[in-house]
C-alpha cells in the first residue's frame, strides 16, 4: 500500500498498484478450464488503448481518495504528466516526482528533501497508475476483465469494466474502471485492496499532445533555498 501512496500511481504501482505480495506461490490446484475476458469490454479497451497511444504527450488532472479500514477518507489533487516513453512528471500536495528517462528525483515538500535514483524505466512503462500504463497493462494477460454495468454520470455515460488479477498473492482483489466512450477517455480507476482500502483515481481534466517546457521533466535544487539533496544513484 505504501508504494501507491509514496510513488501514487510509485500510484500508481506509484511501484505497480497492483505489486505482488512477495510470498512465495501455493503448489498450483489441477487444472480448470480456462477463464476468459470479455470480448466486447476487450473492444473498447482496445479502441481507447489506441487512441492514448496515438498521444505524443499528455497531461492529467487528477484527485485521488484514499479510503483506509477505521480511518477517515483522504482526498489528494494532483497533476501527471508523460511525454514519449520514458518521462514522466507527478505533481500532489505533498511531493513532486520526475524523471528525463535517466534521472528520477522524489521531492518531499514537507521535508523540503530530495532523493535522487536512476531511472527505472518499469516506471514510465506501467510503474504509475495512470490511464495510458492501465491500457498498456491488461494486454499482458495478467488479468480477467469484463462489462459490469452501464450508468450516466454528469451527463456522460460510462462504461464500467472490473479487472481481476490472476495472480492469487496480489495485493489487490479488483480494479474497476469507468470509462467515456462517446468522449474517448478513462473517467476513473478504483482499486480495491483485500485488506479492506479502496484507492480511486479520477481524471478532471486531460490535455493530450501537451507542449512542456524543456526543463519540465526535470528538477533543479537551486530553485528549492536550504533543500536536503539525498543522491542515491549508483
Amino acid at each position: 500500500m505504501k508504494k501507491l501512496l509514496v510513488a501514487l500511481l510509485t500510484i500508481f504501482s506509484l511501484n505497480a498498484p497492483f505489486a505482488q505480495s512477495g510470498k512465495s506461490p501455493a503448489p498450483a490446484p489441477p487444472a480448470a478450464p480456462a477463464e476468459k475476458s470479455d470480448p466486447e469490454a476487450k473492444k473498447i479497451l482496445d479502441k481507447i488503448r489506441k487512441k492514448y497511444e496515438g498521444y505524443k504527450s499528455l497531461e492529467a488532472s487528477f484527485t485521488l481518495a484514499i479510503e483506509l479500514p477505521g480511518q477517515k477518507q483522504e482526498v489528494q489533487k494532483g497533476t501527471v504528466a508523460q511525454e514519449g516513453d520514458t518521462k514522466f512528471r507527478l505533481d500532489m500536495d505533498d511531493q513532486i516526482i520526475v524523471s528525463d528517462g535517466k534521472t528520477t528525483w522524489v521531492y518531499l515538500k514537507k521535508n523540503n528533501e530530495v532523493q535522487i535514483n536512476d531511472a527505472d524505466p518499469k516506471d514510465a512503462e506501467g510503474g504509475f497508475l495512470t490511464p495510458k500504463s492501465l491500457l498498456k497493462r491488461y494486454q499482458k494477460g495478467d488479468y480477467l476483465y469484463a462489462i459490469t454495468d452501464k450508468t450516466t454520470e454528469g451527463g456522460k455515460v460510462l462504461t464500467h469494466i472490473e479487472f481481476k488479477p490472476k495472480e492469487k498473492n496480489s495485493e489487490y482483489s479488483k480494479l474497476r474502471v469507468s470509462i467515456d466512450e462517446k468522449g474517448g477517455a478513462v473517467q476513473s480507476m478504483k482499486a480495491f485492496g483485500k485488506d479492506g482500502s479502496r484507492y480511486t483515481f479520477a481524471v478532471t481534466k486531460l490535455t493530450p499532445d501537451k507542449q512542456f517546457a524543456a526543463n519540465h521533466f526535470t528538477f533543479d535544487p537551486q530553485k528549492y533555498p536550504g533543500v536536503k539533496v539525498e543522491d542515491l544513484r549508483l
